[in-house]
Formats: structure tokens, C-alpha cells, sequence
């Protein structure tokens, strides 16, 4: 009839993955800022903390003028749990604002680590005047989705 013995491994198997599971969607992402948005002490200013990023922030200053005032919209990208695009204002030929008009947003942890990662891509690409920012660790689809769409946005400029 039925082996116990395979009964019970199974059984332990099953309820170890049961507990991995749960204990996996429970985790708190941990998101980095970008090293340039950081104080020149090197302290985040920011309520995320941890994890560190590594690209350098030597983003050479962009020109004035560079873009025509505006209101672009940039194409739509897969960010793995949804897509991202983005509007840019431009006036006086510089960046001043960067609107998230989709975002990833279907599950908790995504809305989560959005919240966080949103102002500081907007920041960034603010402060740097184009798309050339760095990618927040901890939101790294997000991130890159927001730099494709960002970048064929300020194409149109």
C-alpha cells in the first residue's frame, strides 16, 4: 500500500517549501540611493538605507537649452512586474519636472519599492539634466525601464 517513509519526506518537504514561501514574500526589499543624491559626508539624506551602488556620479553638466520646452511622453517598457513610462517638462530648455505615468503597482511589494525609488530616479534626472542616471539597487527593472523611457522621451526634446 502507501510508504510511510515517502508519506513523510514528502509531506517535509512540502512544509518547508510552504515556509520558505511565506517567509520569502515577507522580506523587506532593501533600496540604496544613488551616491550622487547622497551628502557630500556620504550619509543618505533619505529615509532608504542599506545595500550600496557602484557607478560613479561624474555625469558631465549638460548645456543650457539643451531641449525645447514641453511636455514629452516617452514609449512604454516591461519592467518584469509592469511597465514604466514617464513625461518630462522641459522649460527654458531644462529639465524640471519627470512624471511616472505607469508604473509597476499590481503587488504590494512592487508598490513598495516604487514609493521609495520614484522621487530619487525624478531627482536624480533633475539634477543631472538627462538620462543618464544611476540605477537604485533594489529597484533595478524599475530603474531601467525608467531610463529607456526617459531617454526616448528627451529624444523627442
Amino acid at each position: 500500500m502507501f510508504n510511510s517513509k515517502k508519506l513523510v519526506a514528502g509531506l517535509a518537504v512540502f512544509f518547508v517549501f510552504v515556509v520558505y514561501s511565506l517567509g520569502i514574500r515577507h522580506e523587506t526589499p532593501i533600496l540604496s540611493k544613488p551616491q550622487s543624491l547622497k551628502n557630500t559626508n556620504g550619509n543618505s539624506s533619505g529615509g532608504v538605507s542599506g545595500g550600496t551602488t557602484t557607478a560613479s556620479s561624474n555625469t558631465p553638466a549638460s548645456p543650457t537649452n539643451q531641449y525645447k520646452d514641453g511636455t514629452y511622453t516617452g514609449n512604454t517598457y516591461n519592467a518584469y512586474y509592469g511597465n514604466v513610462q514617464v513625461a518630462v517638462t522641459i522649460s527654458g530648455g531644462k529639465i524640471t519636472n519627470v512624471k511616472f505615468l505607469q508604473y509597476p503597482n499590481s503587488h504590494s511589494t512592487s508598490v513598495f519599492i516604487n514609493q521609495q525609488a520614484m522621487p530619487y530616479l525624478q531627482q536624480e534626472t533633475i539634477q543631472s539634466q538627462n538620462a543618464n542616471v544611476q540605477l537604485i539597487s533594489g529597484a533595478t527593472f524599475t530603474s531601467q525601464a525608467f531610463v529607456q523611457s526617459l531617454t526616448s522621451a528627451l529624444s523627442k526634446a
